[in-house]
C-alpha cells in the first residue's frame, strides 16, 4: 500500500460533510411531515394515518442510524488525519479503512430508507388512484 497522505482523508472529509447535509434536510423534511401526520391523525385517527406513522417512525430511525454512522465515519476520517500529521502512518491507514467501511454502511443504510420510502409513496399513490377510480365510476353514475 501507498503511505497515506493527508489529501486522501481530506477527499473523503468533504463528501462525508455533503452526505451529512443532505441527511440533515431529509430530516428536517420528516420532521416537517411528523407534524402534519400528528395534526391529521388529531382530527381524524384513521388506519391509514397510523400505517403512515408507523412507516415514518421506521424511516426517521433509519435516519438516524444513517446520520450515526456518517458522523462516525466524518470522525474517524479527522482522527486519520490527526494520526498523519503526528506521523502514525499504518495506523493512520487502518483509522482511515474505518471511516471508509462506516461511510459505506451509512450509504447502505440510506440505500434501504429510500426503498422504503419509495414504497411508501407507491402505497399512497396507489389509494390516491383507487380513490380517483371509486371518485369516477360514482360520477359516471351520477351522470348516467
Amino acid at each position: 500500500m501507498e503511505e497515506l497522505t493527508l489529501t486522501t482523508p481530506a477527499l473523503l472529509f468533504s463528501a462525508v460533510s455533503l452526505i451529512l447535509l443532505a441527511y440533515t434536510n431529509r430530516f428536517l423534511s420528516y420532521a416537517q411531515l411528523v407534524r402534519q401526520l400528528r395534526d391529521r391523525y388529531m382530527e381524524n385517527p384513521t388506519d391509514i394515518t397510523v400505517a403512515q406513522i408507523e412507516n415514518l417512525r421506521k424511516r426517521l430511525n433509519l435516519t438516524r442510524t444513517m446520520q450515526g454512522l456518517g458522523i462516525a465515519s466524518l470522525f474517524f476520517c479527522v482522527v486519520s488525519m490527526f494520526l498523519i500529521y503526528i506521523g502514525l502512518q499504518l495506523l493512520s491507514a487502518y483509522v482511515f479503512g474505518l471511516a471508509l467501511i462506516l461511510l459505506i454502511a451509512s450509504l447502505g443504510v440510506s440505500f434501504r430508507e429510500i426503498q422504503i420510502s419509495t414504497r411508501s409513496l407507491e402505497i399512497y399513490l396507489g389509494t390516491m388512484e383507487k380513490g380517483k377510480r371509486n371518485s369516477s365510476a360514482h360520477f359516471r353514475r351520477a351522470m348516467f
